[in-house]
């Protein structure tokens, strides 16, 4: 069953929250997905979930506040790691790899911090560690783009795209992906959740160079990826959180931006199958 077609389903965890989620292929250690700032289950690429599933278990969820799961969205990043967690102990899994993309990353993060022996691997897209100088809140017009209450995807299409004619085509043709699912769509997330969620990415990127030495801490395989334009979360960054962690490796995709998993979506799903191996 591909991502579009599969059924959303709902765990309680012990913390109160019900977890929305999607279940997709099988395999012994799942690859469990983190999203970016306002995004929900809906807003993942199926033609990267499809290729990521092809041989091993793949589980994205709406971590608590977001979409289709119950809460309220909390404010900083240490806290949705406590609540990724949760969930994560819900299904019942002793080790889980972990893909985390922008804010989904910096959770990511903190989960492998607050819990190392639960991740096997870790796969950071579009990242950036705690306290780096320039990360207090994004530039105007990218916030501006993607942080308004109605949604605009011209704005989302420029921030997660570059500025070239194929990355802007390959941008609408993610756009038509992700609306292919005609059935059983997820819950926007609110306006509530978008403010909560800014206050932790705002929250994350107060400068502070005590704080850029706790993830040489983490000591677990890691693949850092960005695409070479992006604005949002600026490809040097990549470089940083890669050589402050002992085990990571490194790679910018080109002609893309923000989104580069999703325009590189083949490309990228074999660099993490590989990784993971």
């Amino acid at each position: 069953m591909t991502y579009s077609e599969s059924s959303t389903k709902t765990i309680t965890a012990d913390n109160g929250i019900e977890y929305a989620y999607r279940d997709n292929g099988a395999g012994d250690v799942p690859l469990i997905l983190l999203q970016h700032f306002r995004g929900n289950l809906d807003n993942w690429d199926p033609a990267l979930v499809d290729a990521l599933a092809t041989d091993r278990r793949v589980v994205a969820f709406d971590n608590t506040g977001v979409g289709a799961s119950t809460g309220a969205t909390p404010h900083t990043v240490h806290e949705m790691a406590r609540d990724a967690l949760a969930f994560v102990d819900a299904l019942g899994f002793a080790q889980v790899d972990v893909l985390g993309f922008s804010l989904g990353s910096f959770v990511a993060q903190e989960i492998t911090l607050i819990r190392p022996d639960a991740v096997r691997r870790l796969v950071l897209a579009s990242s950036a560690p705690q306290g780096a100088a320039g990360m207090h809140g994004w530039a105007a017009d990218v916030i501006g783009a993607v942080g308004q209450p109605q949604p605009n995807p011209q704005g989302v299409l420029g921030v997660f795209f570059a500025d070239s004619d194929t990355s802007r085509q390959a941008g609408m043709q993610y756009f038509g992906r992700i609306a292919s699912r005609t059935s059983d769509r997820d819950a926007q997330t609110t306006w509530a959740t978008r403010i909560a969620q800014y206050d932790a990415v705002c929250d994350w990127g107060v400068p502070n160079n005590a704080l850029l030495e706790r993830v040489s801490a983490i000591g677990v395989p890691v693949f850092v990826a960005n695409g070479d334009s992006d604005p949002m979360i600026l490809p040097h960054y990549s470089y940083l959180l890669a050589g402050l962690i002992p085990q990571a490796m490194v790679k910018i995709y080109p002609d893309s931006a923000h989104g580069f998993l999703f325009q590189h979506h083949t490309e990228f799903a074999a660099d993490v199958h590989e990784f993971l191996r």
